[in-house]
């Protein structure tokens, strides 16, 4: 088995769908014309996506107030310094920047509407 996608109920979907897809590089798979707004996401490998959606049968998570290591979406960046830059000046927030002794430098963001985004790029001696 592999993951296909992870799910996430968002007050915004379309506005966060066209950020994501801006700003993050994804691309659009699927659109549902549905009341929950459905988008699927890819990455750029075309095959792992996320889910945005808004479904009012149960309350949109306090993304902002989560603390990021409780929930996070990791993404892989060559740079997470230039890349939280970009992405700070595009509306997300800075939450921390970890350096690892094996060399991994992991940027907690959080995209606008709280979600928190981890940018990593691994060091050669982590496994």
């Amino acid at each position: 088995m592999r993951i296909e996608h992870v799910a996430f109920n968002v007050a915004q979907p379309q506005q966060m769908a066209s950020w994501y897809i801006e700003h993050l590089g994804f691309s659009l798979k699927r659109a549902l014309n549905d009341p929950a707004q459905t988008h699927f996401l890819a990455d750029d490998s075309g095959v792992m996506m996320v889910e945005i959606y808004c479904n009012p049968a149960d309350k949109v998570p306090d993304y902002p107030e989560m603390d990021p290591l409780v929930l996070h979406l990791a993404l892989v960046s060559a740079d997470p310094g230039i890349d939280s830059a970009r992405l700070i000046a595009a509306g997300a927030s800075h939450v921390t920047d970890v350096h690892l002794a094996d060399g991994s430098h992991l940027a907690m963001l959080r995209d606008p509407w709280g979600l928190a985004l981890q940018l990593c790029r691994r060091g050669p001696k982590s496994s």
